[in-house]
């Protein structure tokens, strides 16, 4: 069926006016559907937003969720920051409007290859791995490969350019998951670990949530599964197709995958062998991020891409902005932005990833999720904590009662410019100043993405 024959006509209620809200108002309103963005904002937090839709018949319903919207609503497209017990959304269940996503109505209409990558952690990084070995492998026809999803632009926007030689490779998230019917042609869970679950409640539902990019996968479809990380690979019975594998160490001859041995990293198909590349050629730092690259390995060789073109990726690679990124040296004092580090499991990975001292900036919002390892942790391997923002007494609290030594300094602020200055006064030639807030950024900015550009911004102004 062709999507203007589907949405024509269809009045279609977006919960949400940021950029996946926006792009699934373009899209449903170029094929021919009656939009209204229904947002809790003022009219004055969303006049940038409303003015990047001036061009195009939408109706805007701002300040509050009223459930009349529902009366005459035939579907409700939720963007990925409403959550599914919001209000309005339980009344569309209740009443059986169906419910879809801006990656749900793409995955519906792509005319080519879909990759889909999620996890816990690493889901962005892998992505634009991925990403970069695709455009290599078809620097002649470069327009043929589409990166976005989750990170940076939704793929909607781009869609009725596709064509059938199109690659998609889309980052997607757990809150977007919760509502598709639909898997992408190559599915990889790159790990599950505790995370989000201020809006999934429970393990087992964020575990459903990441699951279900699996589900409605086909024979001829590939999953990618972690060896290494029990969450990912618990989810091998759920495989419909193809399956490939990656992590540490070595694995059963007749299976398909990536690993890594004795620092070479390796894989094994149709029962032949091939070395890759050493781990020590990696540019990006840290066990996770050999992860990373055996995932990445994996998914192209389940996409058919030339090897040449992934070890050059691998090879050129340097990471993306936020994950991890080197900001600075200041007085000898190497400064180093994750402000997508969302959750302890992701700072404890960073913290394992240097080996100098370091000054560790944590805090931002808590997800209702565990602090306690982390906390032992850090009383193992680092000498300076700047706690901040609104997870920072339950931190401290974490930190006072895990066992270990404590370290040379806990310094409290109250927001993080304040953490900026007390880390500053704490570096010292030789050690790493760590960024890995473990905590959201809702508390203090708009996403992980402003909260990133305001610490490399307070960073750069060091003198």
């Amino acid at each position: 069926m062709q999507p203007m024959m589907k949405w024509n006509g269809k009045r279609v209620i977006i919960l949400g006016g940021a950029r996946q809200g926006l792009a699934a108002a373009r899209w449903l309103t170029r094929h021919g559907a009656i939009v209204t963005v229904n947002d809790r904002r003022s009219p004055e937090a969303m006049a940038a937003a409303r003015a990047t839709l001036a061009d195009i018949p939408v109706t805007w319903v701002l300040g509050s969720h009223p459930l009349e919207l529902l009366d005459n609503a035939e579907i409700v497209c939720i963007s990925g920051g409403i959550p599914l017990n919001n209000p309005l959304v339980l009344a569309a269940i209740q009443r059986g409007v169906p419910l879809t996503n801006d990656t749900q109505i793409f995955m519906e209409v792509a005319p080519g290859l879909t990759i889909g990558i999620t996890g816990s952690a690493g889901k962005s990084t892998t992505t634009s791995l991925v990403g970069l070995m695709a455009q290599l492998s078809m620097v002649d026809r470069p327009q043929s490969v589409f990166i976005g999803g989750n990170l940076g632009d939704p793929l909607l926007n781009y869609v009725d350019g596709m064509t059938a030689d199109t690659l998609a490779i889309l980052e997607i998230s757990s809150f977007q998951l919760e509502q598709m019917t639909i898997s992408p042609n190559i599915a990889a869970v790159l790990n599950i670990t505790p995370n989000h679950l201020d809006r999934h409640g429970s393990m087992q539902a964020y575990t459903a949530a990441k699951r279900r990019i699996l589900d409605f996968q086909q024979p001829g479809d590939c999953a990618i599964l972690n060896r290494s990380d029990a969450g990912s690979w618990n989810l091998r019975g759920e495989v419909h197709g193809r399956m490939i594998s990656f992590g540490s160490g070595d694995f059963p001859g007749d299976q398909e995958g990536t690993f890594l041995s004795d620092g070479r990293l390796y894989m094994r198909q149709g029962g032949e062998q091939t070395s890759l590349l050493r781990a020590d050629q990696i540019r990006l730092r840290g066990e996770h991020n050999v992860m990373n690259v055996l995932a990445a390995f994996a998914i192209g060789f389940a996409a058919g891409l030339p090897l040449d073109a992934m070890l050059s990726a691998v090879m050129d690679f340097r990471g993306v902005a936020d994950r991890r990124e080197f900001v600075r040296e200041w007085n000898g004092s190497q400064w180093y932005n994750d402000s997508i580090a969302t959750a302890p499991e992701r700072t404890m990975a960073d913290i394992r990833s240097f080996s100098e001292p370091i000054v560790l900036m944590l805090g931002g919002r808590d997800k209702d999720l565990p602090w306690e390892a982390l906390a032992g942790l850090v009383r193992q391997r680092v000498e300076n904590v700047v706690l901040f923002g609104e997870a920072a007494e339950k931190i401290s609290k974490a930190l006072d009662q895990a066992s270990g030594p404590l370290p040379l300094t806990i310094e409290r602020c109250k927001n993080l410019r304040d953490a900026v200055q007390a880390a500053a006064r704490l570096a010292r030639p030789g050690s790493i100043v760590l960024f890995s807030p473990g905590g959201t950024s809702f508390d203090e900015f708009e996403d992980f993405e402003q909260r990133g550009k305001a610490f490399r911004k307070w960073v750069s102004e060091l003198s």
